[in-house]
């Protein structure tokens, strides 16, 4: 179908989405407790129930609050879930950190559905992909045309804003919740990925966010850390400056700089 959103109301989108789901008739679905993925697990669940199965891989990349909270998704939609632990973080490719990071752990994550579907006896596996990331570069997607892994939302048209709608729709509490990438996108590319920085990052988040903040992100640059928060908190967070130094600096950081989450 196209994916002309202007011509193509929501209800007709969801409608395809549908459709699309029915005819998997089974399908493991990549699942990580974020809006696009938690939108297609309610959907898949409504429309297949046991015959769908969210997938999470639980590595050193993943948070434990996001972890927990997609357990808390998952039993809201009384959907099975199944946890693996995925690998990436053995990979030479995944630590060196120079650009493709995410298409490793995107393949560790499908090798380890894999194993799942043979035993489940699945025939599909899902990933929530949606037409907005077609303008950005994906090595994940990479990862799952390479796999086979289908993208029901964007094959169907479904945007972030679809899928915000319909994640509130099933009154799931992530459909205003903001971007969550994951642990190792604090890093920047050329550093690499250890499990000691992933932690430390885990750790400097959990700290800044028990001060009130809702979207943050602590990048991980070495002694510096690069506390980046909302438009609308940064006045608080400089405000907050002594405070949140005070969080960071046990954690081995000497240095915080502030940024707005989504400046350059």
């Amino acid at each position: 179908m196209s994916n002309n959103n202007t011509t193509i109301s929501h209800g007709e989108k969801v409608l395809e989405l549908r459709a699309h789901l029915r005819k998997l008739g089974r399908v493991a679905i990549a699942f990580s407790g974020g809006v696009d993925s938690s939108a297609l697990l309610a959907v898949a669940q409504d429309e297949l129930g046991d015959r769908a199965l969210a997938v999470i891989a639980d590595s050193a990349s993943l948070p434990r609050r996001e972890l927990a909270e997609a357990r808390e998704i998952a039993a809201q939609l009384e959907a099975r879930l199944t946890v693996v632990r995925t690998d990436e973080g053995q990979d030479p490719d995944y630590q060196a950190n120079l650009g493709q990071r995410c298409y490793f752990c995107k393949a560790a994550l499908f090798r380890a559905m894999e194993k799942v579907c043979t035993r489940e006896q699945i025939p599909w596996m899902a990933f929530g992909e949606i037409t907005d990331d077609f303008s950005d570069h994906r090595p994940g997607a990479q990862a799952a045309r390479e796999f086979g892994v289908v993208a029901p939302l964007s094959a169907a048209g479904l945007d972030k804003q679809d899928v915000r709608r319909l994640a509130g729709h099933f009154g799931l509490q992530v459909a205003d919740k903001p971007a969550s990438a994951c642990l190792a996108s604090r890093i920047p590319v050329g550093s690499e990925v250890t499990s000691g920085r992933l932690k430390t990052v885990e750790l400097a988040e959990e700290a800044v966010r028990a001060l009130g903040f809702r979207i943050l992100r602590v990048r991980h640059h070495g002694r510096l850390a690069r506390v980046e928060v909302g438009a609308q908190e940064r006045l608080r967070a400089q405000e907050l400056c002594t405070e949140i130094e005070q969080c960071l600096v046990p954690l081995g950081f000497t240095e915080v700089r502030f940024a707005t989450y989504g400046s350059a």
